[in-house]
């Protein structure tokens, strides 16, 4: 399972190729190299073909999780691109950065700089300022979305800060999980692309997909060629044909892998503190000689 090997330049710019040959793109977060491993090699069969993931989602929320902090950007930048840097040591898709707020403007055309230097392909940057709390919490926490104007300036600074047009700044707009209607996230994202903007995040944490098909149908219709991207963490029984169907380019499964694997660790030290011993949860785990074929050069 050794990885054939790539380049910065070249692992930048497949988001591009990918969103231009494709009906719509999947990405999936990774939080650590071996997250990211297993998401570059798995495959299974779906109506006859084959399917994979496209590339990464580097995600603010399992990055601080994985560290015990909170997701509040308690996590430095550069501690975050040296574990995209690991990643990238055992991988050769494509990575979009979940870059928060993009913190103050002068700060962002840095970070855009190290994260273009570094492969990542893109960052989506959300509308909202002061202190960061997870989106799906809604107003149920105090949440301050930006105004549209300094929003559009670092926009346009992002994009300004790169060398190449390879990297893709998008931007989320948060106008949906805030409760500000559907003309507040429209009027946003004309905007945005107004600012020049690579993509635009649609966000929403409604249990139906309703209101963001109502999003991306008012959107396509006056920017067909701009990237859609979507995360239905919430709206879980859409399909990737669905979200295709209604000129989604972009779906991000933000933190299932995370998700997926505390709850088994949590399980598995339960078990062995019930019993003495490791005997009953044994056939739950992957065995010693799995392990060391996982990671190519270790047996």
């Amino acid at each position: 399972m050794q990885a054939l090997g790539t380049t910065p330049d070249i692992r930048r710019r497949t988001l591009k190729r990918l969103l231009a040959a494709k009906p719509i793109s999947r990405f999936i977060e990774a939080h650590n190299p071996i997250s990211a491993l297993i998401a570059e090699h798995v495959s299974a069969q779906r109506n006859g073909k084959t399917c994979q993931f496209d590339g990464f989602w580097s995600s603010s929320l399992t990055d601080s999780t994985a560290r015990g902090k909170p997701d509040i950007e308690a996590v430095e930048i550069n501690s975050r691109l040296s574990n995209i840097n690991d990643i990238f040591d055992v991988t050769t898709k494509p990575l979009i950065m979940d870059a928060d707020t993009g913190g103050k403007l002068e700060h962002f055309e840095l970070n855009v700089r190290s994260m273009e230097r570094l492969g990542i392909s893109a960052t989506i940057i959300e509308d909202k300022i002061g202190l960061k709390k997870n989106s799906l919490f809604g107003n149920e926490v105090p949440q301050l979305q930006d105004d549209i104007e300094p929003f559009c300036e670092k926009i346009m600074a992002g994009r300004a800060a790169r060398v190449s047009d390879d990297f893709m700044v998008i931007a989320r707009i948060e106008s949906l999980i805030l409760e500000k209607g559907m003309e507040d996230a429209v009027k946003r994202a004309q905007a945005y692309v107004g600012a020049g903007v690579d993509g635009i995040m649609i966000h929403s944490r409604q249990k139906s997909p309703d209101e963001v098909f109502e999003f991306a149908n008012i959107f396509k219709s006056e920017f067909p060629t701009t990237p859609l991207v979507c995360v239905p963490t919430s709206y879980n029984k859409v399909t990737e044909e669905e979200l295709a169907a209604r000129g989604f380019n972009l779906v991000i499964y933000a933190n299932h892998m995370m998700r997926a694997a505390y709850p088994a660790m949590q399980r598995t030290a339960m078990e062995i503190l019930k019993n003495g011993r490791t005997a009953e949860v044994e056939s739950e785990l992957m065995s010693i000689n799995d392990v060391l074929e996982l990671i190519p050069g270790t047996k």
